[in-house]
């Protein structure tokens, strides 16, 4: 064997040929973090080899995008609320359609409407099942696409669990994109919109994703409060009364609640 491809086979045995010193403390900060639950800076520099001051601003910069946050008592660094969610995520889409299967199937049955479950995906979410209406006139299956967030019930209920200052990176722009004439169009609206969401504690939409549309949506979230789901009821708006909203909503809280009390 050449020299040249000794070195290749040996670069692929104990890790990329061109290594990323930054990246690579970064990713071995993060499996700290995970395997000890929380890292000191004093710690960090040890394990990495850095100065203390190099140790810090790498730990300042995750702790920016939400991957540890600080605690101000100790002063030491644990999973922040981007590392957590990525971890949830990873576990929960293997199995999630499955817990929601029977709920979506039941709430569907009682509403007689189309019922859809849906995650986050940056900012757009993802319809991942769906329970069709029986009806002749219903709102169809959305699953495997994708859609604005701000411009789905799903997508606001979701948004409503997450901090203001998620909000302010996954919409760094105050202007936002629309679906419909009736699509929120501004940061300032939205963020009013979800203080709303929170309030009643559910949201919903009326022609904001496709016109002649609306839907009524709840957050699934565990025990910590994060949401692993949305769930909505779509309806022609055609047939939509007042009464029927509030009646949708309390339906689809229930659904949300219950699924809630099976989680871990």
């Amino acid at each position: 064997m050449s020299r040249k491809r000794t070195d290749e086979a040996e670069a692929s045995a104990d890790g990329p040929k061109y290594p990323i010193e930054s990246v690579d403390n970064v990713l071995r900060l993060l499996l700290m973090v995970a395997q000890q639950g929380q890292v000191r800076v004093s710690e960090a520099s040890a394990e990495l080899g850095t100065a203390v001051s190099t140790a810090h601003r790498l730990l300042a910069m995750l702790a920016h995008h939400g991957f540890v946050t600080q605690d101000p008592d100790s002063k030491a660094y644990k999973a922040g609320h981007v590392l957590l969610r990525i971890g949830l995520r990873s576990v929960a889409n293997l199995d999630i359609r499955t817990l929601l299967r029977p709920f979506l199937e039941e709430l569907r049955d009682e509403t007689e409407e189309t019922v859809h479950a849906a995650v986050l995906q940056g900012n757009q979410v993802m319809f991942i099942d769906c329970a069709e209406s029986p009806r002749a006139l219903r709102v169809a299956s959305r699953v495997g696409t994708t859609m604005w967030a701000h411009c789905t019930s799903v997508g606001k209920a979701w948004l409503a669990c997450e901090s203001d200052d998620f909000l302010r990176g996954l919409y760094p722009s105050p202007r936002l994109p629309a679906l419909t004439p009736d699509s929120i169009t501004s940061r300032a609206a939205l963020m009013k919109e979800l203080a709303e969401v929170r309030r009643r504690g559910y949201s919903h939409n009326e022609g904001e994703s496709e016109i002649g549309v609306g839907s009524v949506s709840c957050a699934v979230c565990d025990r910590h409060g994060r949401p692993v789901a949305s769930i909505s009821v779509s309806i022609p708006l055609a047939r939509m009364s007042p009464e029927r909203w509030d009646i949708l909503a309390k339906a689809v809280q229930r659904t949300c609640r219950a699924v809630e009390s099976t989680l871990p």
